[in-house]
């Protein structure tokens, strides 16, 4: 993800501090039933440079779903917001992974930014169609609103939830300045009450969009990282904090997906992240295993 990169050298003067939960946030958290679930993982799998990695020395590109999903239990599914796939195609992913695995389908670039918004319900249909074959493997479904869309788009946003069926989790990410210019803007508040959930971006260039907004007792964090920068190491701990208190306070799912403007180095970062919270809490949530940890024999 490019989104809010900045120079390595303008990392060091960015303050990455996270801002204090809003009044919504708390709100909501206090009618959260808890027992935390984690879903923690990467935006892509089809990474050859993750062979003799976290996927085994001369692993092909068709197994690599299948050793993506040995390391972590859910996938934020870009893939979909630039072609949306075949039936048969989402079939054969599915078949890659086990039943607590879950895709988080992104919605296509046709529907967000193309037509942003209007005039879609036949894309929409298909779309739908089209993620039903994934059954229980389905998670939520994430809406980036295109950038440009400000708040004099508030109604479009709101019109095209009520299109969505009722049975499906959503997320919806938003991006510019505007929902930003309070703390939290009537948006945030409206989706409580369709029980949407936000979507917060923690980006080096783009400190606004973590805005700290829950809707919904679940949050979901796109975690923009630099290359294992060490301002990288110390977000994260941030992040670690957070969630813990959060866990105290009600939040009942937990969706963080690792980006990397080189996603080469995703994986080491998810690994720091979910020992660092299991040594501090006591959890036991599965570390990804790399193979260039182990002896050969191991393999």
């Amino acid at each position: 993800m490019e989104f809010g990169k900045v120079s390595e050298k303008e990392l060091e003067n960015i303050d990455f501090q996270l801002k204090d939960d809003t009044a919504l946030t708390k709100r909501v958290l206090s009618q959260g039933k808890g027992n935390t679930r984690f879903h923690i993982g990467c935006a892509k799998w089809g990474r050859n440079d993750w062979v003799g990695k976290i996927y085994p020395p001369n692993s092909k590109p068709t197994e690599f779903l299948v050793h993506y999903a040995k390391s972590f239990n859910c996938i934020e599914l870009n893939a979909l917001y630039h072609n949306l796939f075949s039936k048969k195609i989402l079939l054969s992913w599915k078949s890659k992974v086990g039943n607590d695995f879950k895709f988080l389908p992104k919605f296509t670039k046709e529907i967000t930014h193309t037509r942003k918004l209007k005039n879609i319900k036949p894309l929409l249909d298909e779309y739908f169609d089209t993620i039903s074959v994934l059954e229980k493997n389905l998670g939520p479904v994430f809406l980036t609103v295109e950038p440009e869309m400000s708040n004099k788009h508030t109604d479009t946003i709101l019109e095209f939830i009520e299109t969505i069926p009722k049975n499906i989790e959503l997320f919806v990410e938003v991006r510019h300045t505007d929902w930003f210019e309070k703390t939290t803007h009537p948006l945030f508040e409206l989706l409580a009450e369709k029980n949407v959930g936000s979507i917060i971006t923690d980006s080096a260039g783009r400190r606004d969009t973590v805005h700290m907004n829950l809707s919904t007792p679940q949050c979901f964090i796109r975690f923009v990282g630099n290359s294992l920068h060490p301002t990288d190491y110390l977000r994260i701990d941030d992040w670690i904090t957070r969630i813990n208190e959060w866990s105290s306070q009600g939040i009942e799912d937990v969706y963080f997906f690792m980006h990397q403007h080189d996603e080469l180095y995703s994986p080491e970062l998810i690994k720091y992240m979910i020992e660092e919270l299991n040594r501090r809490f006591q959890l036991n949530i599965p570390v990804p295993v790399f193979y260039s940890d182990k002896k050969k024999d191991e393999w």
